[in-house]
């Protein structure tokens, strides 16, 4: 099994969710930043790496859009990091609260939500990552929309 090196892991997260250019051969330019946007939706049911998991829908939710730069998401050195990526953990997060829709009171009920997963398009389109919550969560109507706190969503592309 091969494994990324920590200088191809910082140019990866930095050219995905960062909108940095790739900068491959000891060079700055590069294949451009990747997406303008990434998008975060909450699950109901888990992903696998071959299945995604039912997403919540109906009651006001939506996915809520990141624009991909270093001041939303994080650089590999740690969290709250807004410089080009320079650590070796392989790590990104978010530098911002995520605030799904609904304020301060879902419409109706979204079910018990067990995990996240990050995609490429605001409807449809291909999930990326996904991972699941630390504790599932029921939002009931009523309640208010979920959010991620700054530095709570974390996605680790090291293997």
């Amino acid at each position: 099994m091969s494994a990324q090196s920590d200088n191809f892991e910082n140019k990866y997260i930095d050219w995905l969710f960062r909108g940095q250019a790739l900068g491959l051969n000891g060079s700055t330019a590069g294949a451009g930043s990747g997406p303008a946007n990434l998008y975060v939706s909450l699950k109901l049911a888990a992903d696998t790496d071959s299945a995604q998991g039912a997403e919540v829908s109906g009651g006001g939710y939506a996915r809520v859009a990141v624009a991909s730069s270093l001041a939303n998401w994080a650089g590999t050195q740690g969290a709250g990091s807004t410089s080009v990526s320079s650590g070796t953990s392989g790590t990104t997060s978010n530098n911002n609260t995520l605030q799904f829709p609904g304020g301060s009171a879902v419409s109706a009920a979204w079910g018990q939500v067990v995990g996240f997963g990050i995609h490429d398009s605001l409807t449809g389109g291909v999930e990326l990552f996904y991972a699941p919550l630390a504790a599932p969560k029921t939002i009931n109507q009523g309640d208010p929309a979920p959010s991620f706190a700054a530095g709570a969503l974390t996605v680790q592309v090291d293997n």
